[in-house]
């Protein structure tokens, strides 16, 4: 083995961010610490270890970097690290991605080697996350596509490429259609329709979410100005544009431009958007409300602080992830955390929304658990407007959901 023969793995920790959100900074440090602990503990053959940036460590194996031999290594800190945190009696779980790169294989120089190790730690992360990613040329690829693709989303807001989908909204009580969710799509000229998870986190690395998040706000708001039904309309807001202190200016341009009654606008927040910026993100969610807007909690559940932010903050709505609604009438586990969130919404006094309901056993068991709406395939797809407006006004809807 020649001096330069050497792999270097990156280990990304999924969602650190929402642990030091939860617990507090002091309680991240020391999770961070027995990262590092037990990282040194794994390397018995001579393998450096060291951390990379706030939540990513590196470890550079000098010998026997080869696949086969970084593969064990790699699947050794994965089961490590993923096993629970014990930080004064709370009990942390982290996720971890790791990318690998290989010299001479993939590059021969450190700042190469670290950048294509990094590259393919954030492909395991795309993949889900507990997985390894060896680099490959093809991400350099990915790389030079999502350009093209920036470059796209640039010209799209002018050429009015984007439109938007409509989903339903019922309320089981009346089985009556009473909000829709706006869902933005790309109609890209040459690829067709783009898939927001392609097209979103590209948007928000180019820094264009804030562009095009306004221009669904106000497409949004013009649209349901126009119909003749006054349903509610909900809107999804990204971490990024609560960053910014015009967020309450773009809100009030939108409904001043459109005409659109303040009650009849609900905006979408997810956990994420309160981690990064809670404080600010909180006073000018505050402030809209105060104007009648309705402040809707998505995706309850999936993260680490959803019932702390119920305390900190008079949410008007609730809605389930789908993951807790998928099978739930199969599932007794599942049916509990659906029927404890309704409950928790009707001693707070808030409507609780099931997502992604695809069959009538998930409404049924949806609707058993205490839930005030559902949303999902089982009602519509999303919609363009026409077709929107063609089943709200289908007499037999209400009967169809008694």
């Amino acid at each position: 083995m020649t001096e330069t023969e050497c792999g270097l793995l990156t280990l990304g920790l999924n969602a650190f961010r929402a642990v030091n959100e939860a617990f507090g900074l002091e309680v991240g440090d020391r999770v961070l610490a027995e990262v590092a602990k037990r990282l040194t503990a794994l390397a018995d053959r001579g393998e450096l270890v060291g951390r990379l940036s706030g939540d990513e460590f590196g470890v550079f194996q000098y010998s026997g970097p080869q696949p086969s031999g970084s593969r064990g290594l790699a699947r050794r800190i994965i089961s490590s690290l993923t096993e629970p945190y014990l930080i004064d009696s709370q009990v942390i779980h982290l996720g971890v991605s790791v990318g690998v790169a290989l010299s001479p294989y993939d590059a021969s120089e450190a700042t190469q080697l670290t950048r294509y190790s990094q590259l393919a730690a954030q492909h395991a992360r795309r993949d889900g996350g507990n997985v390894v990613r060896y680099f490959e040329p093809t991400m350099l690829a990915v790389i030079d596509s999502r350009r093209e693709l920036e470059k796209d989303l640039r010209r799209a807001l002018v050429r009015d490429e984007f439109q938007l989908l409509y989903q339903p909204v019922l309320q089981i009580e009346t089985g009556r259609i009473i909000a829709v969710e706006a869902l933005i799509r790309w109609r890209h000229p040459k690829l067709g329709r783009v898939s927001p998870a392609d097209f979103i986190p590209v948007a928000e690395e180019a820094g264009l979410i804030g562009a095009i998040g306004q221009w669904a706000l106000h497409r949004a708001c013009l649209d349901a100005a126009s119909w003749s039904e006054p349903l509610r309309v909900a809107v999804n807001v990204s971490p990024l544009q609560l960053k910014s202190r015009d967020f309450v200016g773009v809100v009030q341009s939108a409904l001043q431009e459109s005409g659109l009654s303040p009650s009849r606008l609900e905006l979408e927040i997810t956990e994420s958007v309160l981690l990064s910026n809670g404080d600010l993100a909180l006073a000018m969610l505050q402030e809209v409300r105060s104007q009648g807007v309705t402040i809707a909690l998505d995706d309850f559940g999936t993260g680490y602080s959803s019932i702390n932010y119920l305390r900190r903050f008079p949410f008007d709505k609730i809605k389930i992830d789908r993951s807790f609604v998928s099978g739930a009438q199969a599932n007794p586990e599942g049916q509990a955390l659906v029927k404890m969130i309704a409950a928790l919404g009707v001693s707070l006094d808030v409507s609780t929304t099931a997502e992604g309901v695809e069959t009538i056993e998930e409404l049924n068991a949806v609707r058993d658990a205490g839930c005030t709406q559902i949303q999902g395939y089982y009602l519509s797809k999303p919609l363009e407007v026409d077709a929107l407006l063609e089943l709200i006004g289908d007499p037999s809807l209400a009967q169809a959901h008694d």
